[in-house]
């Protein structure tokens, strides 16, 4: 029996690990060919692709610094020419850093770069991939809770590259809707990850009081989001973001 997704080819920036893992094998499970990217965790992204693989798709991974356009145009023209077509691309590499607007002491350096990866990154893939999909492609873009609220001091830096997602997205959909390819967002709130894991003391207790839940929610959780994005069933959703926050915001 063929599954939801066999015979396409999907490109998950930042695959090698979290959310970006749990979203490639989602895809591999729904039979997606599936490419990764990486920026420096060469063994933890061959550790996926060989998962991958042994779920009986085709996989490869495929280094690349998101903050650099060239990199980034390689990366989507390496993943065609290896693939031969490409059908989904899920914008999952993000960093992140906090800063005070008012703080001097901020590394204005580190705030650069995260809107390169953050904000830049996204576009240039999309510019890359979009000539180059056909009716039915799927672009996703992982974005967080805090594009719509800030809910502590120093994040509004990272606040306004997770916002900007939101404004490409709807604009996107407006631009790709003609082609048939449908662009949206996937908002996730605390997920229980290497960057932000759920025994993090009174930080990570204050989230999952926070939320209608009362707890972190998974990689997984938000990797069947994309999935289901990434799907047939989502034919007729564009433009607009899918919540994965279990209540933060509710």
């Amino acid at each position: 029996m063929s599954k939801k997704l066999t015979g396409k080819v999907a490109l998950v920036t930042g695959g090698s690990r979290g959310i970006g893992a749990a979203i490639a094998r989602a895809l591999a499970d729904d039979g997606a060919d599936v490419a990764i990217s990486y920026a420096a965790s060469e063994e933890k992204a061959k550790a996926v692709v060989d998962t991958l693989r042994a779920k009986g798709v085709r996989a490869d991974a495929f280094k690349a610094d998101q903050a650099n356009p060239d990199e980034v145009n390689g990366l989507v023209q390496a993943v065609v020419l290896a693939f031969g077509h490409l059908d989904i691309l899920v914008n999952n590499a993000g960093v992140f850093t906090l800063g005070q607007v008012h703080d001097r002491a901020n590394n204005l350096g580190e705030i650069d770069r995260m809107f390169a990866v953050n904000v830049g990154g996204v576009a240039t893939a999309v510019r890359a991939a979009a000539p180059l999909m056909s009716d039915g492609g799927r672009i996703i873009s992982i974005g967080s809770v805090v594009g719509e609220s800030t809910p502590f001091a120093g994040a509004a830096d990272y606040s306004a590259t997770k916002a900007a997602l939101l404004g490409y997205t709807r604009g996107w959909a407006r631009d790709l809707g003609p082609k048939g390819i449908t662009v949206n967002t996937v908002q996730p709130g605390p997920i229980d990850t290497d960057m932000n894991p759920a025994g993090n003391g009174e930080f990570s207790d204050a989230q999952k009081a926070a939320t209608a839940l009362g707890r972190y929610g998974t990689a997984d959780e938000v990797a069947a989001a994309v999935a289901f994005l990434a799907s047939p069933s989502s034919g007729y959703i564009t433009g607009t973001t899918l919540t994965v926050d279990g209540g933060l915001n509710a």
